[in-house]
This record gives structure tokens, C-alpha cells and sequence, in this order.
């Protein structure tokens, strides 16, 4: 299949190439007007309690968010003198027409909660108008310049203050981690590739690939709701994955153009049908796995986690058609030209990523070696003997030490996002840090929606409530009377305690909560922000296994159609899960125990968000499978040449050892950069998914992989003699030249 579809794309070069570039032309003028379609926020299951509460608040009252808290200082004045008081109202009564739905401030309002302890700061809370978080973001974005109160120090804090430096810092943190990559990142393609031309063509996939992605996402917009957040794995997938696929085509094509002599067309043409045929078919299986895994993200209700789903799909996708069309065609096209702008390290033969031992003609591995067992030469080769000499003490020790680095995470806390995934110098986190300095400590609530309870009922109610662990108040703040029929009243309890409603001791009240009954007839929906996050954190471990089992059946199938061996995808699976175990145990110790903050530049939460491990697996599952496919594929094609088991495993190590090593030193770069933003969320995916990117593709894929094969021997390539008739009649093999 992949053969014929290289001798296509060989033939029709120019009508592939200038038909691609006119649709990645569509795309990007298409795709970069999704910005203005994309949403904040969606981090609730819409099924869940807190979600169920919300919508029956907003329905039955006025709304009671406080989704603007404005704090308005003096060092001079105190907030009951006549300029301060002045100051406060003309800023309220100077608000957009139509934009706020409510405003509570000590002058109106005398809480104590409302003034600071030394009275010289006081806070007005804001109601905005909307009842979607679009709208309500809009009319933030409209009501923020008209906060500031002249003679008075203002900040602002509240959700959409949180969102939008979320968002800013984001877009401010993506142009930085490009900044900082990207020119490492092509000095290190010009080492690795050895030419101008090919160092470019990572950065060629990579732009079509994040193009198309983003019309993808665009059309996406029209049906469903896609967060902001999707925009940064487009980048980060899209990127990544550009740079292996090139390596692996780029690579592979000059391997296969050395064994001809002489550039004409038809050599070009064949070593272009060869390429696809071996590097192609792997690109292939790589794109589909990694599909799959990002698409497990769709099982789960949250619109966060699926857009990143859609995302994720979209540049996986676009990636992948690139590098099976538009890159095989621009390099017939090139032909010997792929080495224009040499660099002097640059040999006269032989691809700087494929080591030694590659092959030319009548070389080691080249079409006269078919069927004899010839071994590779190199120091990937050497290491692969030595690891087979001792297999059984590398398994143990590599194991052992991936696990102790894994330990941490059997500690892990779970929460959810708040303001404290920004900087400290951060606008809304700063207004957040007064607010606790000035005004009490840090206090947490729960709004409980009550239908159907009497005065004496709801009474009793709230007497149970405020015996509940650390409760320090339960009070109806609203109240509309019993429609005919309804049998009683509908009432909104606010109920409040000290501490981060993200802590565990927040998280165990919301249940306890919960727990209480309103009474018989009646009902209660306990909402709010830390009953939100102990529904996310529900909402995710319920989905867990369907996701995981669905990500895992997908892999063996796809891995069993590639190798046609039942035992491979059940090893890859363990080594995969090995990586993640490492990188899951170094972010807990990091991000959840604070270890390097101060280094790093980050303040801990004490817990981890629970969304970020989702997305550290899918993307860290997916990538690792990509190093896995093509060192198997590698393996594989030296298994049909030879028939011996550890002659295939060293020459698979020596003629893809180089290559997955530099696109993972490339992709390391690429997510590295992302490990510098001030969104402790991006730092976190960004180191954790450094760490297991640099462990999978050397100790997981140099070490532990060989030493496994040796020890399972034959055992490898078994299956099922009706599964292996099967494979041998509809499984997709390569027939291109090996190397």
C-alpha cells in the first residue's frame, strides 16, 4: 500500500506539492480567525452537582457571583471618610449601562467582611449581567477600564480578572517558549541533518501542520465549544511531531538515494517509493497511535480536556498527512539537492542521523546483504550487545530506579485551577494575596440550592449544616416563594469556613455537606468553587478506566496490524507506563511538594490539578509510542532480513538509536520551552513531559527494550496462528530496501 502510494506521490511530484501549498494557503488564512471563536474556562462536567446547582441559581435568583472583587486602597484615608466614600461611588456609578447585575459594598452593605481590619481598604463585589461565560467574559473586557478609582490604589481580582491574565500570560508565555526554542532548535537541525535544505524541512511540516490544525479547530468551533487552551497543543504536537516525522523521512530518503548511483530521475523516484514503503508506513502507525491517544480525551465532559482532544487530533492529523505527501514530494522534487548548503562536518556519504553502519551500495545492510547475518557496527550496536549480555540485572535495576522515581506519586492530591496557577506578580493573584492580608484570612463557601423546605424545615436545615466539620456560618442570602404545586419555597443557603477551598479538609466538608439531608419533600445542591473541584476530581476518576482501557485496546491493535505480534504491544504498553510512572512521581515532588520552586519560580499549590496528569498521559503515551514504532519498525525489518533475534535487535538500535535520540533532544528543546512559563499549569506539562521524553527515548528505548526483546526472544514476534495467517495476507509490511 504504502509503496504504490510512494511511487504516486514520485511521479505526480509537482502537482502534490503545488496542490498542498494552495490548500495550506486556505488553512492559514481560514484557520487564523479562530482566536475570536475561542472559549475560557470549561472545567465542569455539566451532569455534576455543582454544575446542576449553578444553572438552578441563576435560574431561580439574581445572580450572587462575585465575579469581579474590586479593592480599593488609601494609606492616607480611611474608607468612611467622605473623599474615600466619593472615590468608591463614583467608579460605581460610572459602570457601563446594562453591565452589572448587582454591586455590594460596605456602603451599602455595612459587613464588617467588606472592610479591612485597619479600615483603610475596603471591596466592592461585581455581579456581572451575562448568564454565559462568554458573555460574561465579554463584559468584563468592557467594565475593567471603568474600575479605577481616582485617589484611591486599585486592584482587581475575581474568575474572569483569573482568566484573563491566565490568557494573557499564555499568549505572552508561547512567544517566549518560541523565542528560546526555536533557535536552538535549528542550530541543533543543521547539526543533526548536516545541510540547510534538510534542517528546514522540520520547520516546513511543522507551519503546515499547525496551519491546517488550526482550520481544523476553526471548523470545529461551528459545532461545539473549543477553550483557548487548545491553541497551545496545537503548537506543541504540531511542532513535535513535525520534527520526528522529518527525521524519520528526511533520514530515510537519503538512505535510500545513496544506493543509487548517479541523480536521475528514476533513482530519485525509487528511493522516494522505498521511503514510504519503510519510513512512511511508520509515520503512518505513529500518526494513528497518537490519534488515539489524544482522542481518549473526548471521553471525558469537560470542554477543557476536549478541545485539547481537538486539538491534539487536528495537529496529529494535519502532521501526518504533511509528511506523507507534501514532504515526500518536495524531496522529489530536491532530490540530491536535500544536501544544498552542506555543513563541514557533513561526510560525502552517509546521513549524520543514521549512525554508523548505515549501508550504501553493496554496503553493510544494502540490497546484496538481503538474508545474510551481517551485524551493524557502532556504538549504538555495542550498547545494544552489552545490554543483551546482562539483560536480566538492566530489566531489574532500570525498573526498580524508574519506580522510585514514580514513588511520589502514590502521595498525590488532587484540586482544581484557581489563581494561584499564576505569578505572584500577576494583577488578579495580587488583588487575591491582599484581599487574604487585609481582610480576614482566607475564607471558602459553598451556595446550596434548596427546593421544597419550609421556614421550620429549612430552619433544621441549617442547624445540621452548621454542626459540620469547621462550618462557620450557614445562612439563607436569597429566598423566592413556593410556586403552586411546588410544595415549599426555593432558598439559597450560603454556607462558609476558613481555608483554600481547594484543600483536602475543603474537599472532605463539600461531601460531608452533601451528606446532610435537607429533610423529606425537599432537595439541596450543594455548588460553588470547591465543590466544583471535588466534582472534577469525580468527574475524571470515573472516566479513568474507560479512557485508559480504550487508549490501550486501540495501541494493540494497531501495534499487532504493524509487527503482527501479539507480545510486542503488551511490552510497549509496560515500557510506556514505566516513563509515565517516572515523569507522574518527579512532578508530584516538584509542583505538589514544592521541591525547586524557588529555582523554577513557581509557588506551590500543595496539590496537583487534576486535569494536567490527563494530559501529561495522552500526549507522553502517544510520543512514546512514536519512538517505539519506528525503533520496532527498525527491529522488524532486520528480524525479516535475518531470522535472528539479537542480530535484529542491534542493528534496529544502531540504524534508529541516533535518529530517536536527536528528535527527542529536538522535542525536549521544543517542550523545554514551555517549561519556563509563569502558568505553573504549562511548567508542569513542560517538565513532566521533558523528563519523560528524555527517559523514554534513552534508558526506556536504548536499555530496557533491548534487554526485554532478548530475554522474550522468539517469543516477540508470536501470535496465534489465525491471527498470524490473518497478518500475513492483510497486515501492512514493509517492502522497501532496509537499511
Amino acid at each position: 500500500m504504502m509503496q504504490g502510494w510512494g511511487h504516486l506521490v514520485a511521479r505526480r511530484a509537482w502537482t502534490v506539492l503545488i496542490t498542498g501549498l494552495v490548500l495550506v494557503a486556505a488553512a492559514a488564512v481560514f484557520g487564523l480567525g479562530v482566536f475570536d471563536r475561542l472559549s475560557n474556562g470549561g472545567y465542569d462536567d455539566p451532569a455534576s452537582e455543582s454544575a446542576r446547582s449553578l444553572v438552578a441559581e441563576r435560574k431561580t435568583f439574581t445572580s450572587h457571583d462575585a465575579d469581579i472583587v474590586a479593592i480599593y486602597s488609601s494609606s492616607s484615608m480611611r474608607v468612611g471618610d467622605p473623599a474615600f466614600r466619593q472615590a468608591v461611588r463614583n467608579v460605581v456609578e460610572g459602570l457601563p449601562q446594562g453591565s452589572v447585575r448587582r454591586v455590594t459594598s460596605w456602603y451599602d452593605t455595612p459587613s464588617p467582611t467588606l472592610v479591612s481590619k485597619d479600615r483603610h481598604s475596603t471591596r466592592v463585589i461585581l455581579t456581572l449581567s451575562g448568564a454565559s461565560q462568554g458573555e460574561k467574559a465579554a463584559l468584563f473586557d468592557r467594565v475593567r477600564p471603568h474600575l479605577q478609582a481616582r485617589g484611591l490604589t486599585t486592584s482587581v481580582g475575581g474568575q474572569w480578572a483569573v482568566f484573563r491574565d491566565v490568557n494573557e500570560h499564555v499568549s505572552t508565555d508561547i512567544a517566549r517558549a518560541e523565542m528560546i526554542s526555536l533557535p536552538i532548535v535549528v542550530l541543533l537541525c543543521l547539526a543533526f541533518f548536516g545541510s540547510v535544505t534538510a534542517a528546514l524541512m522540520p520547520a516546513f511540516v511543522g507551519g503546515v501542520a499547525i496551519f491546517g490544525a488550526l482550520a481544523l479547530v476553526r471548523v470545529i468551533t461551528m459545532v461545539t465549544e473549543v477553550s483557548v487552551f487548545a491553541i497551545n497543543i496545537v503548537t506543541l504536537i504540531g511542532m513535535g511531531l513535525a520534527i520526528d516525522y522529518a527525521l524519520f523521512v528526511v533520514s530515510r530518503f537519503r538512505e535510500e538515494l545513496a544506493r543509487y548511483p548517479g541523480t536521475e530521475r528514476e533513482h530519485v523516484n525509487a528511493a522516494i517509493t522505498a521511503t514510504m514503503a519503510t519510513a512512511g508506513r511508520t509515520v503512518l502507525f505513529s500518526g494513528l497511535i497518537v490519534a488515539a491517544s489524544l482522542s481518549s480525551l473526548l471521553f471525558f465532559p469537560q470542554s477543557f480536556l476536549r478541545s485539547m482532544g481537538f486539538g491534539g487530533v487536528a495537529a496529529v492529523l494535519v502532521a501526518m498527512v504533511a509528511a506523507l505527501t507534501l514532504l515526500p514530494a518536495l524531496l522529489a522534487v530536491l532530490g540530491p539537492r536535500i544536501e544544498a548548503g552542506r555543513m563541514p562536518w557533513r561526510r560525502a556519504a552517509g546521513s549524520p542521523v543514521t549512525g554508523e553502519g548505515a549501508g550504501g551500495p553493496g554496503g553493510p545492510g544494502g540490497p546484496g546483504d538481503r538474508g545474510d547475518l551481517v551485524e551493524a557496527t557502532g556504538a549504538w550496536a555495542r550498547l545494544a550487545h552489552n545490554v543483551m549480555r546482562r539483560p536480566v540485572a538492566y530489566l531489574l535495576v532500570i525498573t526498580i530506579g524508574l519506580l522510585a522515581l514514580g514513588a511520589p506519586f502514590l502521595s498525590a492530591r488532587w484540586g482544581s485551577t484557581d489563581e494561584k496557577v499564576l505569578p505572584v506578580s500577576a494583577p488578579s493573584r495580587m488583588a487575591v494575596d491582599l484581599g487574604v492580608r487585609e481582610f480576614g484570612g482566607v475564607k471558602s463557601s459553598a451556595n446550596i440550592v434548596v427546593q421544597g423546605a419550609g421556614p421550620i424545615q429549612l430552619k433544621g436545615y441549617l442547624g445540621r449544616l452548621g454542626t459540620v466539620g469547621e462550618v462557620q456560618s450557614a445562612v439563607v442570602i436569597d429566598q423566592v416563594p413556593a410556586r403552586r404545586g411546588s410544595g415549599g419555597p426555593t432558598s439559597l443557603v450560603q454556607v462558609g469556613w476558613s481555608g483554600d477551598g481547594q484543600s483536602q479538609q475543603s474537599q472532605q466538608l463539600v461531601r460531608d455537606l452533601r451528606a446532610v439531608s435537607p429533610g423529606p419533600g425537599a432537595t439541596a445542591l450543594v455548588g460553588g468553587a470547591s465543590a466544583s473541584a471535588v466534582d472534577l476530581v469525580d468527574s475524571i476518576g470515573e472516566r479513568l478506566p474507560a479512557m485508559g482501557a480504550f487508549v490501550i485496546a486501540v495501541m494493540l491493535v494497531l501495534l499487532f496490524i504493524a509487527f503482527g505480534s501479539v507480545v510486542l504491544p503488551f511490552k510497549a504498553v509496560v515500557m510506556n507506563a514505566l516513563s509515565l510512572t517516572a515523569s507522574f512521581g518527579v512532578v508530584t515532588w516538584i509542583f505538589q511538594e514544592g521541591h525547586l520552586s524557588g529555582p523554577l519560580g513557581f509557588t506551590s499549590t500543595g496539590y496537583l490539578d487534576v486535569t494536567q496528569p490527563i494530559l501529561m498521559l495522552v500526549i507522553i503515551f502517544g510520543l512514546s509510542m512514536d519512538y517505539e514504532v519506528f525503533l520496532l519498525s527498525r527491529i522488524r525489518e532486520e528480524w525479516d532480513r535475518t531470522g535472528d533475534n539479537t542480530t535484529s535487535v542491534a542493528n534496529g538500535l544502531q540504524r534508529s538509536g541516533r535518529i530517536i535520540t536527536s528528535a527527542a533532544l529536538l522535542l525536549a528543546v521544543v517542550i523545554g520551552g514551555f517549561a519556563t512559563s509563569g502558568i505553573v499549569l504549562m511548567k508542569m506539562i513542560g517538565i513532566g513531559m521533558l523528563v519523560a521524553v528524555l527517559i523514554d527515548a534513552s534508558v526506556v528505548r536504548a536499555l530496557l527494550v533491548p534487554a526485554t526483546m532478548r530475554l522474550l526472544g522468539t517469543v516477540n514476534w508470536w501470535a496465534p496462528g489465525p491471527m498470524k495467517r490473518w497478518w500475513e495476507r492483510h497486515g501492512i509490511r514493509e517492502t522497501g530496501s532496509t537499511s
